[in-house]
């Protein structure tokens, strides 16, 4: 027996190893996931996923390259090491690359909602890691994804597996739709941090390599604002020391209820800082809210209408205005003063900035002490544009300092999260998708989607909810219950406070909550259809309805509502009018059937209260 002893950074790892093996397997611990870990005939390193026996992910590629020689092939693996891990089954797999001695280990997980795996490669000097993973669903797939044009906000397409062309570029959660009834995956990392972001791009014969951030074409808004960079950022980033990998992870679920609730993203990425964040997410000052925003939908840029929309937040019971970048024509007495009125009647104000204006140490302290000295909430910090290493790295400084000002965090023109919001309890939310901002969207079937592909990876700040033109082919119910189905715990309504307290379903947007305790998915729910969502918080019970361009009727019963009685107030679509709702007060339990006819774009929400 020959003991090795590896070193990945500040952890010492003994591995024993034994004569060398040729595979491993794990199972997740209700026994429906396995993942496969393999040395093929080539000697290559390759992977193979199934759900209750039928295949999720075909045998693919696994690996690493260092310095352009993949560490994948030409190796043995040693006998791993299996227990369980964070409700998971992990094995740790050390390999062995023959050409180069490179002794590193592979780290499977195995759980009830997905698997993942990561490379840890150990070492002192710098060395330049790049991918050599793929993911090859089985054929008979579908899959929604979208491209980089721009960046993490725009459109998810349907196609099936085989009509995806070579070179397509896919940013993840790229969700796919299992042939039969097998169920549904996602495939996305975790834990992203002092590493490149991953996209996918297709290989034309049903696989998708991932492709580091250097490797992935400029997104619009990036050439837009930083065109100097382009060049630049295209050049693999070098790292120092160990090189430890994000996990590249598979979202696993029998269907839509099950995928949507699962957790791994959040389970697999590094617990908070107990210096930072002594309670966790339940720290005193992370708090999070709904608010009300001045962008889209009328008001002067002026400390006179930041004042009346914080006294209408306050009649609305929301906690937070987020306030764009005219707030720097302000003196600091002007801001201190506004900022104190607002916090008088419970209402916190968050200012917004540029990300190129916080590169340096110098001026990242410069504006934190500012939030701080003013009595600010939260900061939303917009333009990052890329997955380039430097530019992932820069969430992390940014969050940290943030942390250690004790502010709240949003960011804007950002990619998908990979579960900085447990790392960061912070960072409530970020954007990474096509929301309210865009005013082209044709928005019925793209709501409809977005919360089976981009939601999946964690909070999307869409900043749901506009009554006007704004709305395009959806209705006012639509609009409202987008609210309670895209999930941000910075709520961030474009609506004018004033037409959110002057609509007839007022109540019921006044009670929708920011964080929830319970997600059930509803049969009727289909990709690009309709999203059926029942969602609680503590004793009260939402039904949330989005539809799809094609006009439905569901019926739909309560089974999921506690024992005894519910006073229901029920928000409808009118046949009519789109822009206008009808309002319903029904008594209702556990064994009612609700029946709800929707016009094509529209919706329905109700609230169920003891």
């Amino acid at each position: 027996m020959l003991k090795l002893r590896l070193v990945w950074g500040t952890i010492s790892a003994v591995l024993l190893c034994t004569s060398a093996t040729s595979a491993v397997t794990i199972e997740s611990p209700d026994k429906h996931i396995r993942l496969a870990l393999s040395v093929n005939t080539h000697g290559a390193l390759e992977y193979a996923v199934t759900l209750n026996g039928k295949s999720v992910i075909e045998p693919s590629p696994v690996g690493i390259t260092v310095d352009g020689t993949n560490l994948a092939q030409g190796v043995t693996i040693g006998k791993s090491q299996t227990h369980a891990a964070m409700n998971c089954t992990e094995s740790i797999v050390p390999v062995r690359h023959g050409k180069t001695k490179t002794d590193y280990r592979l780290t499977l997980m195995a759980c009830n909602d997905g698997i993942a795996f990561r490379h840890q490669v150990p070492g002192v000097r710098t060395r330049v890691p790049d991918e050599a993973t793929a993911f090859r669903p089985p054929a008979g797939s579908t899959v929604w994804y979208h491209d980089l044009e721009g960046h993490y906000e725009a459109h998810h397409v349907k196609k099936a597996l085989a009509e995806v062309p070579a070179g397509q570029w896919a940013a993840p959660p790229m969700t796919i739709q299992l042939p039969g009834d097998i169920g549904y995956a996602a495939i996305t990392e975790s834990a992203l941090a002092h590493y490149a972001g991953m996209a996918l791009q297709a290989d034309g014969q049903g696989g998708f390599a991932a492709r580091l951030g250097h490797a992935h074409p400029p997104s619009y808004p990036f050439r837009l604002r930083y065109k100097e960079d382009v060049e630049r950022l295209k050049v693999p980033a070098a790292i120092t020391g160990p090189i430890t990998t994000p996990w590249r992870v598979v979202m696993i679920g029998a269907d839509l209820n099950a995928l949507v609730n699962s957790n791994i993203v959040n389970t697999l990425a590094p617990p908070p800082d107990p210096v930072l964040f002594p309670q966790g997410a339940k720290t005193a000052w992370i708090r999070p809210g709904r608010a009300v925003w001045k962008y889209l939908d009328g008001g002067e840029n002026t400390i006179e209408t930041v004042r009346e929309f914080s006294k209408e937040a306050a009649a609305l019971g929301f906690e937070y205005q987020v306030v764009e970048g005219f707030w720097s024509r302000w003196s600091i007495d002007e801001l201190k003063a506004v900022i104190a009125e607002s916090r008088a009647q419970g209402v916190g104000l968050w200012l917004w900035k540029h990300s190129k204006e916080l590169r340096t140490p110098e001026s990242r302290k410069a504006f934190f002490d500012l939030c701080t000295e003013v009595g600010a909430a939260g900061v939303k910090i917009d333009f990052f544009d890329h997955e380039a290493k430097e530019v992932v790295d820069q969430y992390e400084i940014l969050l940290r300092a943030a942390a250690e000002h004790k502010l709240l965090v949003n960011f804007h023109g950002a990619n998908k999260p990979t579960g900085e919001s447990r790392t960061w309890p912070n960072e409530l939310t970020r954007e990474a998708v096509r929301g309210m901002e865009s005013s082209k969207s044709m928005r019925a079937q793209h709501d409809v989607t977005i919360p089976f592909t981009r939601l999946l990876a964690g909070p999307a700040d869409y900043t749901p909810m506009h009554f006007g033109a704004r709305r395009n082919d959806t209705t006012w119910a639509h609009q409202i219950a987008s609210a309670a189905i895209f999930t941000s715990p910075l709520l961030t309504y474009a609506a004018n406070p004033k037409s959110i307290l002057e609509n007839p379903a007022v109540e019921v947007i006044k009670s929708i909550p920011a964080v929830w305790d319970e997600t059930i998915v509803l049969p009727g729910s289909a990709i690009g259809e309709a999203a059926v969502f029942a969602r609680r918080k503590g004793n009260t019970w939402f039904l949330a309805v989005l539809n799809g361009t094609t006009p439905r009727n569901l019926k739909l019963n309560l089974s999921f509502l506690g024992s005894g009685d519910y006073q229901g107030l029920l928000v409808r679509d009118t046949a009519a009018n789109d822009g206008s709702v009808k309002m319903e007060n029904a008594k209702l339990n556990k064994s009612s059937a609700l029946e709800i006819d929707m016009l094509a774009g529209g919706g329905f929400i109700a609230r169920f209260s003891k």
